[in-house]
């Protein structure tokens, strides 16, 4: 019996000692490349690239699973070597999808430049802690206007007095309050009144409308309801995702076709902000080459919002030159404190259709098209964008160039948003 058991142990080890040989030979061979199996690098975007350092000094968190996820890309990630883009742009290129088989284009922006994030923070420690540690969000807590607005019911005009944002620079309630009732970041609870918003919310609403009220104006006026703005996706830290679009800059030298109809759907889109079933009047302040976008079906609409001012025709103005007094902390991260508000009294409906005559219209259609069509739209464009004559000689200009431009548009696919809808019906 013993000696099977020394047999035994003899073959054992003799197994073992063939096995650890074939492993040695096995990790001193050469490996091919093409053997390895592809390991997909793990993605850290970090708190400071998405701004979730800053929070609740931000804008929200609806949609950060997606960007952990990857149901958010950025374009560098469809390249074969994936990295995080620059922390500095002030915009980014990306896809989104929610099947991980479809994707559509999206933007990814700031709220303004991470310089002017950077300030601003730099501005918020200075103002009251005197320590080497600051927490910008315990700062801007104990600011006089967000204790208001902890004991707050509703969010009133006195609330966002003295706001740099030219949405809040002449509030009417009605506005407030659609501002409370859709206000994105926060589950539904369809109410005027500010229970359903935690502390936490109030401080990024706050903040939102402080900065930049763009995401502000993509929720509470929705391009689902027919408004000429992106669809908001959601928001991480202080990035926003919108729906993506080209600039309208990049279609200054495109084909007399085109142009016309940017141009036909440009006027639609300033007279719609004048003329609206909700009775605003959206006014510019500024408008430049990336005010306005167009989807890959041709569509215009306004892509940077954070210029446009709203005043309420149906309630009047209910808070003017006033506001120049309440500034404090939040009236100055986006903008110098020192700069005066321009009075609500000053707003003329025709500035915006004025502005878009002076700065975007000629670019598209200055010497596009043979004579006389080209002399008789830039009679018409001359006449638009003459601040000095009566409201109504703008708007006659205006309808006058409409009349000129719409015979010059074509009905075909390549102008998918109203195609064929163009076909069968006289609107077009």
């Amino acid at each position: 019996m013993g000696r099977w058991i020394y047999y035994l142990c003899c073959n054992i080890l003799g197994l073992l000692t063939l096995l650890q040989f074939l492993t040695l030979s096995c990790s001193q061979a050469p490996v091919s490349p093409s053997s390895v199996p592809h390991i997909k690098p793990s993605y850290s975007f970090g708190r400071t690239f998405l701004g979730l350092d800053k929070c609740n000094a931000c804008i929200g968190t609806s949609i950060c699973k997606k960007f952990f996820k990857e149901e958010i890309r950025f374009d560098s990630w469809l390249s074969s070597h994936l990295k995080l883009p620059p922390d500095h742009l002030p915009s980014y290129t990306g896809n989104y999808t929610d099947d991980s088989k479809s994707w559509r284009l999206v933007e990814i922006s700031r709220l303004t430049t991470k310089y002017q994030h950077e300030q601003a923070d730099k501005r918020i420690c200075a103002s009251l802690s005197k320590t080497k540690s600051c927490s910008i969000e315990r700062v801007l807590r104990n600011t006089e206007r967000f204790q208001k607005w902890l004991k707050a019911k509703r969010l009133t005009p006195d609330l966002v007095q003295g706001l740099p944002s030219p949405m809040l620079r002449c509030p009417s309630q009605r506005l407030l309050d659609r501002i409370v009732r859709r206000y994105a970041e926060v589950p539904d609870a369809g109410s005027i009144y500010m229970d359903h918003l935690s502390d936490r919310d109030k401080l990024r609403l706050l903040y939102t409308l402080a900065v930049n009220a763009h995401p502000i104006l993509l929720q509470i006026f929705p391009e689902a309801e027919g408004w000429p703005f992106p669809k908001y996706l959601g928001s991480c830290g202080r990035l926003i995702v919108t729906a993506g679009s080209r600039p309208l800059k990049e279609f200054y030298s495109s084909s007399p076709e085109v142009v016309a109809d940017l141009a036909l759907q440009l006027l639609s889109v300033v007279n719609s902000m004048r003329n609206n079933d909700l009775n605003y009047l959206f006014y510019f302040i500024h408008v430049d080459d990336g005010t306005f976008g167009i989807f890959n079906n041709g569509h215009l609409f306004i892509r940077n919002a954070s210029t446009l001012g709203i005043i309420d025709k149906q309630e009047g103005i209910q808070l003017t030159d006033g506001q120049q007094e309440s500034k404090d902390l939040f009236s100055c991260l986006a903008s110098d404190c020192q700069s005066a508000f321009p009075s609500c009294n000053s707003v003329r409906e025709k500035q915006s259709l004025v502005m878009v005559c002076q700065e975007l219209l000629p670019k598209l259609l200055k010497g596009k098209f043979l004579q006389p069509i080209q002399e008789k739209i830039d009679r018409c464009l001359r006449l638009c964008a003459d601040s000095f004559i009566t409201e109504q000689e703008v708007s006659d200009a205006a309808g006058k160039l409409v009349e000129v431009l719409k015979p010059l548009r074509s009905c075909d696919s390549h102008f998918a948003y109203r195609y064929p809808d163009c076909k069968y019906s006289d609107k077009y």
